[in-house]
């Protein structure tokens, strides 16, 4: 667990810089035109690399060294930020200049991403794959604590240039965390001698399509992205209309569902989840039903209340994410995990931007909290369909060899 932990701790470092950078982003548009709209076309634009080079990424990253991937990831995405300090130095910045640094920050997203995950089964033994991705879902949900809180302070303290250069120094710190470390490829299994390159790419299909399991799992995970990516994306435009527009009280929700994760992914760290992985993840599901209607109902007088609701629901967003990761980590063959997971975040990324296409204009024509009750009805009719489904139960009874 040695190389795991290095690896944990340089990202501490990119996930915290790149934290700051879409906190101050994030806020800096919804003050600058208090649209929703605006806001989900930046996150559109941010997540458009991710579905469109997720397929073409993932045969590079079976074949490329996958620590080399994910430090040239952390080098692309610090020089788009400079980009966006030079701009806000000069006071040149204009919205299309936010949106076109988003698109090549998420370009560093789609090779590193993948290449992480694809790195643990190689560093982790797979009995301590759930703990493992247990204690990276609680440093991603740390760093949610502390970069709210300490974005808002910063905004407040600091010049937006002044904000986003904490993103350059973190990602110099990642790649120092990154050289020194040995992350063993994984034997050629199913990689050809000469490349391959389109033969490759549609095994990622094939590998994903010819498992039910596998294909339900992918399945599920996207629908719970359809209906939660617009309800957490926007809620900037929750606490700007329903809470005061009070930058603190943003802080405050993000600080409370960073907690809930850390507690969550500390529990998973220690506890380990069920026996059965996928009954953890079902458990999450139920979690977050209730919270995201309690997000529905909020109200400057029942603020704490939305503060506890966020703060269950990054518990379950942990129990969710990491026993559905060890599951793939453990079903998946080995060298063909970059490109499994980089199809897995394209399909999964897709409905992004088509729920946050219908999102925008909902939230500007019938109110922010529409969303929440939406996306409770949704998680409602996922749970019974996938606790009815043998093939996605018995995923995780399958071996990544057979």
């Amino acid at each position: 667990m040695k190389k795991f932990y290095v690896v944990w701790a340089s990202q501490a470092a990119s996930l915290f810089g790149s934290a700051i950078v879409q906190f101050a982003l994030a806020w800096y548009l919804t003050r600058a035109t208090g649209r929703a709209t605006v806001l989900s076309t930046a996150l559109m634009v941010s997540i458009l690399p991710s579905i469109v080079l997720g397929p073409f990424a993932g045969p590079f990253i079976d074949r490329w060294s996958r620590k080399k991937i994910m430090i040239y990831a952390d080098l692309l995405t610090a020089l788009f930020t400079l980009m966006l300090v030079i701009l806000f130095y000069t006071k040149t910045i204009q919205i299309w200049h936010v949106y076109v640094a988003m698109v090549g920050r998420s370009i560093g997203g789609v090779f590193q991403g993948p290449a992480l995950w694809a790195s643990f089964p190689m560093i982790v033994p797979e009995k301590q794959l759930v703990r493992a991705n247990g204690l990276y879902q609680m440093l991603q949900n740390a760093i949610q604590v502390a970069a709210p809180t300490s974005g808002a302070f910063l905004m407040a303290t600091l010049p937006m240039q002044g904000v986003l250069s904490v993103d350059i120094i973190t990602a110099i710190i990642a790649v120092g965390c990154l050289i020194p470390l040995a992350i063993p490829q994984p034997p050629r299994t199913t990689l050809t001698v000469k490349p391959n390159y389109f033969g490759e790419m549609k095994q990622g299909f094939s590998y994903i399509w010819s498992r039910p399991g596998l294909a339900m799992l992918v399945g599920m995970v996207a629908m719970l992205v359809f209906f939660a990516t617009p309800a957490s994306s926007l809620i900037p435009v929750l606490v700007n209309k329903n809470l005061g527009g009070d930058v603190i009280k943003l802080g405050w929700l993000g600080t409370a569902s960073g907690i809930g994760g850390i507690a969550g992914g500390l529990l998973l760290g220690v506890w380990g989840g069920f026996k059965k992985r996928m009954r953890t993840a079902l458990t999450g599901f139920a979690i977050m039903i209730p919270c995201s209607i309690g997000l529905g109902l909020t109200t400057i007088s029942y603020f704490y209340t939305t503060v506890i609701a966020m703060l269950f629901m990054g518990v379950g967003l942990a129990f969710v994410n990491a026993p559905l990761t060890a599951i793939m980590n453990a079903v998946i063959t080995r060298d063909m995990q970059g490109r499994v997971f980089a199809l897995y975040g394209s399909i999964t990324t897709l409905m992004m931007p088509l729920g946050l296409v219908i999102a925008g204009p909902v939230a500007d024509t019938f109110g922010i909290r529409s969303l929440y009750f939406i996306a409770s009805a949704g998680w409602l009719i996922i749970l019974p369909l996938a606790m009815l489904s043998k093939p996605l139960m018995n995923l995780e009874n399958q071996k990544a060899d057979s």
